[in-house]
C-alpha cells in the first residue's frame, strides 16, 4: 500500500469515527448499521469497531434496545468491539455494572471513556494533574501522579463545582508558566430526571476565559479521545470503523 493510500484510509477512518461520534437520532442509527455481514463485506480488514454511546441515554428504552442489539451482533461478526462514551462521573466498572442490568452484553475491557484517555496523555507527557472531577471518578486516576501539578483536568464535577474548587482550578493554572488544561468534554448541558444541568464544557469555558487559555479536549467526539481508544488497543484509524 502506497504511503498516500494508507494517509488517505486513515483520514477515513477519523471521520467515520467522528461522523459516528456526533449523529443524534435512534432512526439515523438503525438506518445506518444496515447489518453487520453488509459491513464486513465493504470494510474489508477491518478488524475493529467503535460503538458510541450516549451517556445520559442509557436508560432510555431506544437505546437499550439498539445498543444493546447493535453489540451482540458486532461481536457475533467477530469483531473487536470499544463502546466509546463520554461518562466522566463513574468509573467504568460502576458504568458497565448498570448497563448489564439494562440487558447489555459489555465488560470493563469493551468500555473507552475520556479518564482512561487522559490518563494516556498525562503519562506520555509527565503531567501530574490537579483532578476538578466527580469523587465517583477518582479511582480512575489512582495510579496517576497527583504531587505537584503541573496541569488542570477538569470533567463533570456535578455538585463539586463548588467557587472554592473552581477558584483552586484557576489558582493552579495561573501559577504555572505554561497553564494546561485538559477537560474530560465539552458539553454545554445535559437533561437529568430532575431538569436540565450544566456540564462540563460551561465550567471549561470559565477556566478558559479567566486563564486567557485554550483548553485540550479528551472525549468525543474529539480527534485525541478516538486516537487513544486506538492507541489502547495497538490499532490504526484504517483498521477500524
Amino acid at each position: 500500500m502506497s504511503r498516500e493510500c494508507s494517509a488517505n484510509n486513515k483520514k477515513k477512518g477519523l471521520e467515520m469515527l467522528r461522523w459516528r461520534a456526533t449523529r443524534r437520532g435512534g432512526t439515523r442509527r438503525h438506518e445506518s448499521l444496515a447489518g453487520v455481514e453488509g459491513t464486513r463485506r465493504q470494510w474489508r480488514g477491518m478488524d475493529t469497531t467503535f460503538s458510541v454511546m450516549e451517556g445520559r441515554r442509557e436508560k432510555k428504552g431506544w437505546a437499550k434496545n439498539w445498543q444493546a442489539k447493535e453489540g451482540s451482533r458486532l461481536k457475533e461478526a467477530n469483531l473487536q468491539v470499544r463502546f466509546c462514551t463520554n461518562e466522566t462521573q463513574a468509573t467504568r466498572e460502576k458504568f458497565v455494572k448498570k448497563l448489564q442490568n439494562l440487558g447489555f452484553d459489555i465488560t470493563v475491557d469493551e468500555v473507552f471513556s475520556p479518564a482512561p484517555a487522559v490518563c494516556q496523555v498525562l503519562k506520555k507527557r509527565g503531567l501530574r494533574p490537579h483532578l476538578l472531577v466527580h469523587d465517583g471518578l477518582q479511582p480512575e486516576f489512582d495510579q496517576i501522579d497527583q504531587s505537584n501539578p503541573n496541569c488542570v483536568v477538569v470533567g463533570d464535577a456535578a455538585e463539586y463545582f463548588t467557587y472554592k474548587n473552581m477558584n483552586e482550578a484557576f489558582q493552579i493554572l495561573m501559577g504555572l508558566e505554561k497553564p494546561i488544561l485538559i477537560s474530560l468534554g465539552r458539553g454545554r448541558y445535559y437533561k437529568e430526571t430532575d431538569g436540565m444541568k450544566l456540564d462540563v464544557g460551561a465550567y471549561m469555558k470559565a477556566l478558559e476565559y479567566a486563564c486567557d487559555i485554550e483548553a485540550e479536549v479528551v472525549g468525543k467526539p474529539a480527534e485525541m479521545f478516538f486516537l487513544s481508544a486506538l492507541s489502547d488497543m495497538g490499532l490504526e484509524p484504517d483498521q477500524t470503523m
